[in-house]
């Protein structure tokens, strides 16, 4: 059974930090595109970043590209998201996804695995 289970999300004041986790298992993490995506309430889902397998190529919506950083340790089977900088607009339930295939991940914002999500607040 494959899961994806998030963490590190919260409420943080304008131009303040968080860190985002996310925890998979029962899939070959390695093999797999990552992703992070958001949803505002009332807002279509929305493509945030994402890495390729080993890390060595990272891609990034123009709202959040110089803010946030997208890493992953393939030995921890873990995604990670570095948000600083952070806006009142970055508030938003934030989902992990895994897909092998990046133009799914980056164009259609859909993937073969989710994980629950976790909810960023960013107050003014």
């Amino acid at each position: 059974q494959v899961q994806l289970v998030e963490s590190g999300g919260g409420l943080v004041q304008a131009g303040g930090s968080l860190r985002l986790s996310c925890v998979t298992s029962g899939l070959p993490f390695s093999s797999y595109y990552m992703g992070w995506f958001r949803q505002a309430p009332g807002q279509p889902r929305e493509f945030v970043a994402a890495i390729s397998w080993n890390g060595g190529s990272t891609y990034y919506a123009e709202s959040v590209k110089g803010r946030f950083t997208i890493s992953r340790d393939n030995a921890k089977n873990t995604l990670y998201l570095q948000m600083n900088s952070l806006k009142p607009e970055d508030t938003a339930v934030y989902y992990c996804a895994a897909d092998r295939n990046i133009y799914r991940l980056r164009v259609n914002r859909d993937a073969d695995y989710w994980g629950q999500g976790t909810q960023v607040t960013v107050s003014s």
